[in-house]
Parts: C-alpha cells; sequence; structure tokens
C-alpha cells in the first residue's frame, strides 16, 4: 500500500497524529482516476439513495412512468448538495444523499395524506407536495441552528465517550437491513460479495494499486456480473434475490426532466413540519457523528465548532434545496466513510467529480433503472464491509478514555444498549398498531393514556416527535450518552477530553467560503 503522511496544521491535513492513507483531503489524483474513484464512494451509497425513493414511491402510489424521474431528482439533489458542502460547507469528503433519518415522519406524511387526499389532486402528488413544504420549513430551522453556531458551540459537551458510541451505532443500525437479514436472503451472493471487497481491500491491495483503490468498485462490478450471468442461465428464477433483469433498463426513457417545483407548488401542514423537525434533529445526530468519523479517517484532528457549524448549516440548506426539488432530504452519508476507511482516498476532489458525473447521470433515465437492478444481497455484502468498517472507527475513538473508569463504561454501555433497545420498542409499537393506524398515531393514543399527563404526553406534536427519535438508533445513543456523560461526575482526562483536545482542530484552522473568497481576494489585492 502506497500510503502519504499529513503533516502540518493547515485546512484538511493531520492534526491528530499521522494517518496512513493513499490520498489527503486536499490531493488531487489525475481526473480519469479521480473520476473512478469517485463513482466508487457513490456506488457505497447506491442502495440507500435508490431505497429511500423506492420506499416513498411506493408508499405514495406513484404511477411508474415517473419513478424514473423520481429516483433521478434524489440523484441531482445528491450531486449538488456534495458540491456545496465539499465546497461552502465543511469541506469533509463525505458524499451527501437521502436520509433514512427523514423516511420515517415522511412515510406518516405520505400515509396521512395519501389515506384522505384533497379533492381534485391524485393521491400521490397531494402526499408528495406535502411532504416537500415539511422538509423545507424544518430544513429552515436546520439553517438557523447551525449558521447561529449552536451546535458548534455544544460541540466541547461532545467528548470521545458521547462520539465513540454515535458513530458506532451508525454502523449497527443497518444491521437488520432487509439486504442483509431477510428471511429470503441469498446468502452466497452475499458472502461472495463481501469476500471479494475483503480480498481486495486487506488481502490483495500490496500486490496492485487498483485492487488498493478500488476495492468497493471491483467487488461489485464482479458480483454483479456472476450475478447476471446467474439469471441468464436460469440459476436465479425472477423475483428471487439476487436476480437481475435489464428489462427496465431497456425500457426507461433516455432523458429525464428534472427541475425545482416539477410536481407542483410545496404545501405546508404545521403537525407534519413538527414531525419532520424530529427527523432533522436526528440527522443532525448522525452528522455530527460523522464528522468525528471522517476527520479520524482522514487523519485531521476532531472537527472544530465553526467547522461543525458551516456543516450543518449547508446541510440545512441542501435540505431546502431538496424539498423544493421534490426529493426527500438530504444529509451526510456514513456509507461513504466507510469506503475511505477500506481505500485510504479521502480526496475532497474525488468525492467533487464523483458529485459531478452522478449531477449529468441524473438527468439519464437509463442511469437509475440500471442501478436499481443491483441485486440486493450484492447490495448486503457491501454493507457489511462498509458499517462494520465505520463501527471499527466509533470504537477507535476511545483510545483517548480511560476504560479503567467504571463511570466510562457504564456510560457507553448504557449509550449502546438504548441506542438498539429503544428503536426495537418502537418497531414492536408500530407492528402491535391495529390495520389501519400508523405507528405513530398509535403510539400518540397510548399516551394519551397516561393519568395526568395523557393530554400533553398524547398531542400529535409530542407524541410524533417522541416516536421519530425514538426510532432513530444513533439519536437515542446519542441523546443517552450526551446526558450521561454530562450529569455524571468525571475528568477531562477520564473522559478523554484532555487528549482528545490537543489533537482537536481550531477554529481558526477551518476556512470557510467567505474566507478563501472573499477575505482571499481582499488579501490578494492588499499585496
Amino acid at each position: 500500500m502506497v500510503t502519504t503522511e499529513m503533516p502540518g496544521k493547515a485546512d484538511g491535513d493531520d492534526v491528530g497524529g499521522s494517518s496512513l492513507i493513499e490520498y489527503g483531503i486536499e490531493d488531487r489524483p489525475p481526473l480519469l482516476r479521480s473520476l473512478g474513484l469517485g463513482v466508487q464512494h457513490y456506488l457505497t451509497m447506491v442502495g440507500a439513495n435508490i431505497a429511500v425513493p423506492l420506499i416513498l414511491a411506493g408508499a405514495m402510489g406513484m404511477p411508474e412512468q415517473f419513478v424514473p424521474r423520481f429516483v433521478g431528482t434524489f440523484f441531482i439533489v445528491s450531486g449538488i448538495a456534495t458540491l456545496a458542502q465539499t465546497t461552502f460547507g465543511n469541506r469533509y469528503p463525505i458524499v451527501q444523499g437521502a436520509p433514512f433519518s427523514m423516511l420515517a415522519p415522511a412515510l406518516a406524511i405520505v400515509g396521512v395524506v395519501a389515506a384522505n387526499p384533497p379533492a381534485g389532486v391524485e393521491a400521490w402528488r397531494a402526499a408528495l407536495l406535502q411532504l416537500q413544504g415539511a422538509i423545507v420549513v424544518a430544513a429552515l430551522f436546520e439553517v438557523v441552528i447551525g449558521y447561529t453556531g449552536l451546535v458548534g458551540r455544544l460541540r466541547r459537551y461532545f467528548s470521545p465517550v458521547v462520539i465513540a458510541p454515535v458513530i458506532v451505532l451508525i454502523g449497527l443500525t443497518l444491521f437488520s437491513a432487509p439486504q442483509i437479514a431477510s428471511a429470503t436472503q441469498n446468502w452466497p451472493l452475499l458472502i461472495l460479495t463481501f469476500g471479494l471487497i475483503l480480498a481486495f481491500s486487506q488481502f490483495l491491495g500490496h500486490r496492485a494499486r487498483a485492487f488498493q483503490l478500488f476495492p468497493v468498485l471491483l467487488g461489485i462490478v464482479a458480483a454483479y456480473a456472476i450475478a447476471l450471468g446467474l439469471s441468464l442461465a436460469g440459476v436465479y428464477a425472477p423475483n428471487t434475490p439476487g436476480y437481475v433483469s435489464l428489462t427496465s433498463v431497456a425500457e426507461a426513457p433516455l432523458a429525464v426532466a428534472i427541475y425545482p417545483f416539477q410536481w407542483g407548488i410545496p404545501q405546508v401542514t404545521t403537525g407534519f413540519v413538527i414531525g419532520m423537525l424530529a427527523g432533522v434533529i436526528a440527522s443532525i445526530v448522525e452528522s455530527l457523528g460523522d464528522y468525528h468519523a471522517v476527520a479520524r479517517l482522514s487523519g485531521t484532528g476532531a472537527p472544530s465548532g465553526r467547522r461543525i457549524t458551516h456543516g450543518i448549516g449547508m446541510e440545512g440548506l441542501a435540505n431546502v434545496f431538496a424539498g423544493l426539488m421534490g426529493a426527500g432530504g438530504s444529509t451526510s452519508y456514513s456509507e461513504n466513510i466507510g469506503a475511505i476507511g477500506l481505500t485510504g482516498v479521502a480526496s475532497r476532489y474525488v468525492v467533487q467529480v464523483g458529485a459531478l458525473a452522478m449531477l449529468v447521470v441524473g438527468f439519464f433515465g437509463p442511469f437509475g433503472a440500471f442501478i436499481a437492478t443491483i441485486p440486493s444481497p450484492v447490495v448486503g455484502g457491501l454493507y457489511v464491509a462498509m458499517f462494520g468498517q465505520i463501527v471499527g472507527v466509533g470504537l477507535s475513538n476511545l483510545e483517548y478514555v480511560d476504560l479503567d473508569s467504571q463511570r466510562n463504561l457504564f456510560v457507553l454501555g448504557v449509550a449502546l444498549f438504548a441506542g438498539l433497545a429503544v428503536p426495537e420498542y418502537f418497531l414492536n409499537v408500530a407492528t402491535a398498531s391495529p390495520d389501519g393506524v400508523g405507528g405513530a398515531t398509535y403510539f400518540a393514543q397510548s399516551l394519551a393514556a397516561v393519568p395526568i399527563l395523557g393530554p400533553i404526553l398524547g398531542a400529535e406534536v409530542v407524541a410524533n416527535t417522541v416516536f421519530v427519535v425514538g426510532s432513530t438508533g444513533i439519536s437515542v445513543g446519542g441523546i443517552v450518552a450526551f446526558a450521561l456523560d454530562n450529569a455524571i461526575p468525571g475528568t477531562d482526562e477520564e473522559r478523554g477530553i484532555a487528549d482528545w483536545a490537543r489533537t482537536a482542530e481550531e477554529d481558526e484552522d477551518f476556512r470557510s467560503a467567505y474566507d478563501r473568497f472573499a477575505r482571499g481576494g481582499d488579501e490578494a489585492r492588499a499585496d
């Protein structure tokens, strides 16, 4: 493996000790290589970025002729949001995509509106317009929270004892994804995909540079080719895990028109906005974990409050844009962070090139249709490698923490347990709800029966917020860890804050877009 050590303490450089990486944040590989590496970054998240629009389209009952444009919209939003974040936001090499943390409130909104659509409007379109309005208004709160520096100022309360379980839960919360845990899973194909990525990244990387740089891309392509061959040979039957059919690709429109307000003018309902705000809060907590994870993998110090401020603020703007375009929101994606750990490619330029490629192909109808043909077992094998890597990154933050401290072990253990157990409870609540009653509504009815506090707890605003946040393991674990770590007495050395502070990025080390363009221009003219 060819490695570089990132010296110094400038924006994007190593402030936390040496880090063995192929390409650092500021590195710019050759264009063609960057294109391949950028596409690889995006391939790690296609499963999720395709799953969200397909889930929403199915829930809304969207006609099939509109689905390719709907999927393409998510890739267009992803490309623009990624370019904005890497250029004007936190400038980390993180791909932006459709958030699962906002999917629960989105499905709740869709379910309510689709069941009682307004007269003269198609049910699916009415649901989508209400979803857009909720995302836009809730995202405006995220913009304010971000750019006022509230999240950045809270940074000093997020010790490694808090951040470690948040990052670990980012990886663990998808262990039950249907692409992995489906009862009809095609385990040979899943294990083959994982085995190929494992072989290329861990065993063969020293033999050829292509294996080290493109383990994910090579693994997915090889597994897909095998699945396609077995499908054509009749080994995999239609409608079974692993089966590949290219019929949808041939039938997809060559080009799709994607533009703001393409579905109509967004509609705003207060209750829907508050429910979506809970999803936005969950997304912010997840993004904080993502920022720390990518900083560690990239060989930089923990993100400064200023970098966090610009990152969360830009995510809010991207969410506003997603709402106007008719997508399901936008947030930092953990998948490509795992790819950084496997490949050592942390170049911002690579991610930007990949974003430009997605921006172009998003208008190409067969692209979305082709991506959708990737078998779920192949995506599952990818998830095992990607999210397993993220779990390891989360645990690595504990090097700063005193693990002989009973206090720290208690906080870590309870946070991780709560992050897995509480969402399972809400899943069971949703499953137990009577036919025709959504999980959030059923939960609200249960809270309304609580003596004395029932009228408050059972209020739609309160119940929906608790249901959405409680259904998101990352949020639950983060909140529990934050509360316990800041409530239980402990020294800065014990909690890892002292060692972390010595390696953390300072506010002045981060140069915002204003610093680089406006002030940079002024300095140049002054010289």
